[in-house]
């Protein structure tokens, strides 16, 4: 079951809407006294739905999420659908500057602030949750990647396992591999990335980047799982492709037959 609401968020957008979702497990209404981990994804909108998704193909979640049994539940928010790629400033920790695009200002910290402080303390309000950090995971794609790896190093009190699917580490790869040489993480940070092997006129620079910054929290004893997709791209198809690569890693210790 996917419940779908809309929401503003202040802080960001004013008292501009957007979508938020949740899907709930099928034993959620069966089983009225359990709790579940929840993970929490950017862009929302291209999570569940066809219909929704900017392009028209999703990652198809539910489909997943029901066919695996998968007992979690998912929270996600829409971006920021500016014309002015509202979507690149929020869902960037720092200040960085993008080809053919300009400058734009990093809010990742305000995006954070929000998921922290506001929508996850909505989420464990209104559904059976699991509200500490051992069972509290991130995940996204893109730049939704860079965040959900950002969120697990500089908020890894909240977060305990993340996703990072295509994330753009071309954004700042200096000052991420510094969080990721000095982040106070727990040992028992879970960490998946991947990057996809036809992704991008600059796959050999940016796949170099990933893997220094895949080495390090390596070397640092971080439990991550690393991947070069084959044939893997820059899309809601191919990313729906690795679903089973990245929700085994997040649910690893969780999984139930």
């Amino acid at each position: 079951m996917v419940k779908k609401w809309q929401i503003t968020i202040p802080e960001l957008t004013g008292d501009i809407t957007r979508n938020a979702y949740v899907y709930l497990p099928e034993s959620y209404d069966r089983e009225p006294e359990r709790r579940y981990p929840v993970l929490y994804m950017f862009d929302g909108h291209n999570v569940f739905f066809d219909w929704d998704a900017t392009y028209g193909k999703s990652w198809g979640m539910k489909e997943y999420m029901d066919f695996t049994g998968t007992q979690l539940i998912i929270a996600a928010v829409e971006c920021n659908r500016s014309p002015e790629n509202g979507r690149l400033s929020e869902y960037s920790p720092y200040d960085f500057q993008a080809p053919e695009l300009g400058k734009f200002k990093g809010r990742g910290d305000e995006t954070m602030n929000w998921f922290i402080k506001v929508f996850k303390p909505m989420i464990d309000r209104d559904y059976r949750t699991l509200q500490d950090r051992e069972h509290t995971f991130i995940a996204g794609s893109s730049m939704g990647g860079l965040m959900s790896l950002y969120a697990v190093l500089q908020y890894n009190q909240v977060f305990s396992r993340a996703a990072a699917l295509s994330p753009s580490v071309w954004v700042a790869p200096v000052k991420l591999g510094k969080l990721a040489k000095e982040a106070e993480l727990l040992p028992d940070t879970i960490i998946y990335m991947d990057y996809g092997s036809e992704e991008g006129d600059f796959r050999p620079q940016v796949i170099q980047k990933f893997s220094r910054i895949l080495s390090t929290l390596m070397d640092r004893g971080v439990m991550a799982s690393g991947r070069i997709v084959p044939g893997g791209t820059h899309c809601e198809a191919s990313w729906e492709k690795q679903l089973p690569f990245f929700m085994n890693t997040l649910m690893y210790g969780y999984q139930e037959n």
